[in-house]
This record gives C-alpha cells, structure tokens and sequence, in this order.
C-alpha cells in the first residue's frame, strides 16, 4: 500500500509551491493535473520506476482518490519500449560522448570550433567552480539583466542573492558548477547534474550583453569535458524544439532522440483522458503549427513589453 500523501516544498515556475507526493516502495511520485490527475516518478531524470506493475496495484488499492493516469519513461540509453502500455514518444537532445577530442574533432559544426576559439583569444575563461556566494553573486547578476528571455518573462528576475542561494543549492549533492569568465565577471554558467548514465544540463544561462563572445558554446564545450572524464556516455540538454535553441543544440552536435513514455490509465476519466488525447494537457492537443504562432506571438508581445 502507498503511504499517506504529503506535501513537498519545490519550485514551480521559478517560484517557491508545494506540490503533492506519495511513497510508493520507497520511491516519491508526484501529483499534478487538475482536470486529470497524473502521478510519476518526481525525479524521472535521475531513476527508474522500480515496478510499474506493483506501483499500478498500488495505486489501484489506495483508499485517497486515485490518480486518473501514472506516467514514467525509459531513460537513456534504454529507449526500445520494454513495456505493452500504451506509449507516445518524447523528443530530447542527446549528445553521445566518446571523448572531448572525439566530440570536437567529428560532432561539432566549425562554426562552433571558431567561436570558442574566437571567445578563448578575447580571453575568455571557463573553468568547474565552488557554488559560493561569489558564484550565488555572479547567477543573480544574470538572472536580473533582463525581465524577458527567450520571448516570455525570465522566472527568476528580480529575485535577491540571499533567495537566489537558497533555491539553487537544493541538489547541489548530485550537480557541477561550470562558470564562464571575461575580464573578472562571471557572464555565463551551468549547473551540470548527475544523472549516473548522462550528463544533465539543469541550468545553462549567459549574459545577454556578452552573447558576442558565445559564452553558452564555451559552457558546453566544458560540459563535454567534464562528462567525458566522469565517464559519463551521454550529455542531455533536456527536450528538442523546433526553435532557435534547436538549432543552437544541433550545431553543437546534439541529436533529437525519442524515448518511449508510458501512460496507465488508472480510472474512467483517465480512460476517456488517454482516449481523446486530453492527458498531456491542452497546450499539447494544439496543432504544432499553431503552437508556434502563438510562441511567435507571445514573444513578440512580450518585447515590446520590455521595450
């Protein structure tokens, strides 16, 4: 049987939420939905459900309500579909490591070769750093530069040192710091986690005003190293879209890979839910097309907001 549900401090959107959790053989899922209710693993980048059998038994029996859908993936490198569930695909960016030579020599675009070395000339500097206060000063620097990133309001501007420090050091056991340097200033970082297969990017930002010395290309260049000496196969950039920072990814020899996700209808709403697609949210039973107008448009709307 699951234990009792409890609540658990985290962020949501960059901001401080409590989310609603369930120990289940000793592993923590998490509740989210409001319409339809779905439950998975809270830290399915970093393991494995142990028995989606068992776990489906369980929740089945539980006497709270039960969730309408549990969902859990296969991890890299296991993405052949192992289970008969019903299963969708996932896109995320995947760079196999052999070594740092292998990655710089045959999986990156010269393009890329030529700005790292271009942003090494102009002296800039990219070493594996301390989370300290002067790393905690340097990330809220970044952070405070711009209200807007990436066409949509930045979750962590205007936040203080003191608030910075306190969020980002949650997972710092399983996390490398990589910091990106010019002229004394912390101008880029990433927060590189520890996935045992992969190399996981948590958090990678830069200055937008130093852009011209691609700090960002630097950063994973650096990231590569470190994988590659932790002998770690893979470095994951999290998921592929088709966006700019896709392009970003391919250009620095990241490849869109699926991995199969499982979803587990538990309940009748959860049957009807899997049924008409209305399980991933309604975001995802938009037209691709239209979700890219309507990422233009939120962009464009937002920059004129900061102008």
């Amino acid at each position: 049987m699951p234990g009792t549900p409890f609540l658990k401090d985290t962020l949501l959107k960059g901001r401080p939420a409590k989310i609603r959790c369930l120990d289940i053989f000793g592993q923590t899922f998490v509740f989210a939905g409001r319409a339809v209710s779905t439950i998975g693993l809270e830290d399915e980048w970093f393991e494995d459900i142990a028995d989606p059998h068992a776990v489906i038994q369980a929740l089945k029996s539980t006497r709270d309500p039960a969730p309408d859908i549990l969902t859990f993936w296969q991890r890299m490198p296991d993405i052949e579909p192992r289970h008969s569930f019903h299963v969708e695909w996932e896109e995320i960016a995947v760079l196999p490591i052999q070594s740092y030579d292998h990655w710089w020599k045959s999986q990156i675009k010269s393009r890329v070769r030529s700005q790292i070395r271009k942003a090494e000339k102009e002296g800039l500097l990219v070493k594996e750093v301390a989370y300290d206060d002067e790393f905690v000063k340097g990330m809220t620097a970044i952070f405070n530069e711009s209200p807007v990133r990436q066409g949509r309001p930045f979750w962590h501007y205007g936040k203080s040192l003191e608030t910075v420090k306190a969020q980002f050091s949650r997972y710092l056991y399983r996390e490398t710091m990589i910091a990106a340097y010019f002229e004394g200033e912390m101008i880029g970082f990433i927060m590189l986690a520890n996935a045992g297969r992969f190399g996981l990017t948590g958090q990678i930002i830069s200055s937008i005003k130093h852009r011209d010395k691609s700090p960002n290309n630097a950063l994973i260049a650096k990231a590569v190293e470190v994988c590659a000496t932790r002998q770690l196969g893979y470095l994951i950039y999290l998921y592929w879209s088709d966006d700019t920072l896709a392009e970003f990814k391919r250009r620095c020899g990241f490849e869109r890979v699926r991995v199969p996700r499982y979803y587990v209808p538990l309940t009748l709403k959860g049957r009807i839910a899997l049924a008409c697609g209305a399980h991933r949210g309604w975001r995802a039973m938009l037209p691709r097309g239209l979700r890219a107008v309507l990422k233009r448009l939120r962009a464009r709307w937002y920059g004129l907001q900061s102008e």
